[in-house]
């Protein structure tokens, strides 16, 4: 006991009788620094230096060599070129067949995510959720079916698909004039891909066409990470499908539905590879932006207004991608601000 006393006795003799706990061996007053071995200099060139290389000689040098030449009246073959500053977009401002053709990749930007998503997210929730309304949460009969033969389209090559459409909607020869016409309606020799009424039409049906499988696989993904005592919930109190789709699926999935529509925007402010395929020189309902490039370059010889017209692309894709993300976070608060 009598090492307890001392203890006690140690303790009491301290400043206003407090215990004071031992102090701990002071640290160097530097930070520690860690030395650069092999092996830590083979990961960080490895791992971040090497693919930040190939990206900015790939992906940003590209870039900036296009708006310097969009600054310019270099013709793409002449080695010799002058500044000549915003005369391309200048021009390009008064371009009317590119400013259509601008035109035509935001109404697809606007129109093609809207019903892909909204296709996809229905078909996704009818393999997944949409089953009996006994048992256990399931798809309809023969879902795994329906998910493989949605997504074969998904795996044919994009000019492929335009080809092959092009040969369908074909006025003389296609298959589908050929079914209308057998079943007595009066399209005979109707050219969807050269009428301006249907052309654009059938340039979103096909992209649509073409992307559905993918996005359905992408949301039944997500759906499938969602608990399913919620869906037996919403069952148990009444709930119908459509409400369980509108209430449950499309808020616990929101982050997939907003991934797929910044994606499903870019191609649609590309959609050369789809409009091409289609047609070459179809009406101006159907002309994409890319195309207008490519024409400048190589059939105008205009390398530096079509240039131009690729950074002003690029920076619509930006600003797209921007407004999407914007809108996507302003939700998210209001719902946060509300729960």
């Amino acid at each position: 006991m009598a090492g307890s006393s001392d203890v006690r006795g140690a303790l009491a003799s301290a400043p206003g009788g407090k215990v004071t706990p031992p102090r701990r061996a002071r640290r160097g007053s530097g930070r520690r620094v860690k030395r650069w071995n092999f092996d830590r200099v083979t990961l960080f060139i490895v791992f971040l230096g090497l693919p930040l290389a190939i990206f900015l000689i790939f992906v940003i040098s590209p870039f900036i060599q296009a708006a310097w030449y969009a600054l310019t009246n270099f013709g793409g073959f002449s080695p010799t070129y002058q500044f000549t500053g915003p005369a391309n977009f200048i021009k390009l401002l008064g371009d009317q067949g590119v400013l259509n053709a601008f035109l035509n990749n935001v109404i697809l930007a606007l129109v093609v995510p809207i019903v892909t998503i909204a296709i996809a997210l229905a078909f996704a929730s009818a393999v997944t959720v949409a089953g009996p309304s006994i048992g256990p949460i399931r798809g309809i009969r023969g879902s795994s079916f329906y998910r493989v033969v949605s997504f074969f389209p998904y795996v044919i090559p994009a000019i492929i698909i335009g080809i092959v459409w092009s040969g369908v909607l074909d006025p003389s020869h296609g298959i589908l004039n050929a079914v209308l016409t057998s079943l007595g309606l009066p399209f005979d020799d109707f050219a969807w891909l050269g009428d301006p009424a249907t052309a654009r039409i059938s340039l979103i049906f096909v992209m649509v066409w073409a992307f559905v499988g993918f996005y359905m696989v992408l949301f039944v993904a997500s759906i499938k990470s969602v608990p399913a005592e919620i869906y037996e919930a919403a069952r148990l109190d009444g709930a119908s499908r459509m409400r369980m789709t509108f209430s449950i699926t499309i808020p616990q999935i929101r982050d997939s539905i907003q991934t797929a529509y910044v994606y499903l925007g870019i191609t649609a402010l590309d959609a050369y590879v789809y409009a091409q395929g289609l047609t070459t020189s179809g009406p101006a309902t159907t002309q994409v932006v890319p195309q207008k490039i490519l024409l400048n370059l190589f059939h105008n010889g205009q390398a530096g207004y079509a240039s131009a017209i690729g950074v002003a692309s690029a920076l619509v894709t930006l600003l797209f991608a921007l407004v999407v993300f914007s809108i996507a976070r302003a939700a998210r608060g209001r719902d946060e601000g509300r729960a």
